[in-house]
């Protein structure tokens, strides 16, 4: 394929344009035929810089890329009716758990929660398509384990996983309590004397989470 670099700019742009998911480097070099990987990067790059001042911005997100609304416009687009989406504490206990452990499984959530864990819980973060089941872990009982989506990812405005934020980062931003050792655990600090103290004062008394508590409103989700 012998297009110059602006030609093959205004290939990718269409492709992605047209696209009605987000699609991968190699994805692109096998729909405009035969072109380069890094011929591909290079484009992307190009596009990129070109629609960071616009309305509309190309992004990559878990390695694949689209087109997605400039986050300071996209208060333009909401419905005047549109729903916040809203967890329960719980399932944003559950969810921060499986983003920073990925993959676990139901009865590792629970060890590190020190609390029963609800299945809707889980229901409510796949209905929302922040978490799927990754397979089974390969033990006695082949548990199913869960992992974080690629809509997860976009919802949070993050490239990777490895741009969720650091305990330091949550604390500065007021989002976790500087001596909650609860959550410190959640978010995968080194505490394991701190971990086990804890669920030893939870015991079976602490109960479970009800189906009841994924509906009830609480705080938006931190984005």
């Amino acid at each position: 394929m012998s297009e110059r670099p602006d030609e093959l700019q205004r290939a990718v742009e269409a492709t992605l344009f047209a696209a009605e998911e987000g699609m991968s480097v190699e994805a692109l070099a096998g729909h405009l035929g035969d072109v380069a990987p890094g011929d591909i990067r290079e484009a992307l790059r190009g596009l990129s810089g070109q629609y960071a001042e616009r309305g509309i911005h190309l992004v990559e997100r878990s390695k694949r890329w689209h087109f997605q609304t400039a986050p300071d416009l996209a208060h333009l687009l909401r419905r005047e009716k549109e729903q916040v989406r809203r967890l329960s504490r719980a399932a944003t206990e559950v969810l921060a758990i499986i983003a920073y452990h990925e993959p676990v499984s139901r009865a590792e959530i629970e060890s590190i929660r020190g609390v029963q864990t609800a299945k809707g819980t889980l229901d409510v973060l796949m209905e929302a398509g922040w978490i799927r089941a990754a397979g089974r872990r390969e033990v006695p009982g082949r548990p199913v384990i869960y992992a974080t989506t690629p809509e997860f990812l976009q919802h949070f405005g993050l490239a990777s996983r490895k741009d969720l934020p650091g305990l330091d980062e949550l604390k500065a931003a007021g989002l976790l309590d500087p001596v909650d050792d609860a959550y410190e655990s959640l978010m995968g600090a080194d505490d394991d004397e701190a971990e086990s103290q804890r669920l030893t004062e939870s015991g079976a008394d602490e109960g479970s989470d009800t189906p009841e508590e994924e509906t009830a409103e609480s705080p938006e989700t931190p984005r």
